[in-house]
């Protein structure tokens, strides 16, 4: 039995927790959160995993006890600045460590397939990212749009554009645009826009549920691994980068 200690109690933290009660080979041993334990030192509870769903202020919290008790972490929290992504790059160095801007194993598979049609249509095709999420999302552009961003433009070969206004004409760049509104779970689009065709990837979550999938896929996998930085292509595609 795997046991997992799940840090945050939002709305995925509950459904990461729900889907572990459906599992037969993996268990919930303690959780953290503000109106619960408070950190994970306070878990009486041997652990094989840690999930993190919560703030970025637990960061460091979460990193310490894992080099300590060297567990591995499956980090699923956004929103990060670069010391913090600084941090996580440093832990790996002493922990395996599955971190990623989504989970979700379709836009995994969507990532893959978008970095390939920019090697591709670069040269030739106008790229756009378009990300819609709800009301309350906090950050934007979202993480998966920053990842899709670097899939299609790996070597930052094109300016970015944050969303578009004024009368300069398109130049070399890559468009990319939040849409916020109502409960939309997430949708992303990347746009390759050619001389009298386009082509458009589309990835739209229904709900959250699969970002709880996925995660706990990423905590299974990451149990045994040596200390490193992985994502869910490691994951899906069995050792690929």
């Amino acid at each position: 039995m795997i046991r997992v200690a799940l840090v945050g109690y939002g709305k995925m933290g509950r459904q990461v927790e729900a889907k572990i009660k459906e599992s037969g080979n993996i268990e919930c041993v303690g959780i953290v959160a503000p109106s619960m334990t408070k950190t994970l030192d306070e878990l009486m509870a041997e652990i094989d995993v840690i999930i993190d769903f919560s703030h970025p202020d637990n960061l460091r919290m979460i990193g310490e006890y894992a080099k300590a008790k060297d567990l591995p972490v499956v980090i699923a929290t956004t929103g990060y600045d670069e010391t913090q992504i600084g941090y996580i790059n440093d832990l790996s160095k002493s922990v395996p460590v599955v971190y990623a801007a989504n989970f979700s194993l379709g836009v995994t598979v969507m990532t893959k397939i978008a970095s390939q049609l920019g090697e591709l249509l670069s040269g030739d095709f106008d790229i756009e990212i378009i990300e819609t999420h709800h009301n309350q999302k906090l950050d934007a552009p979202s993480g998966t749009a920053k990842m899709l961003l670097e899939a299609v433009d790996p070597n930052e070969e094109y300016s970015r554009v944050y969303g578009r206004e004024g009368d300069s004409k398109r130049k070399r760049e890559i468009g990319i645009h939040a849409i916020r509104g109502g409960n939309i779970a997430g949708k992303h689009t990347v746009l390759f826009a050619g001389e009298d065709e386009t082509l458009e990837i589309t990835h739209t979550a229904t709900s959250k549920q699969i970002f709880a999938n996925g995660a706990i896929k990423a905590a299974i996998f990451a149990i045994g691994k040596p200390p490193g930085l992985y994502n869910m292509n490691h994951v899906l595609f069995k050792g690929e980068e």
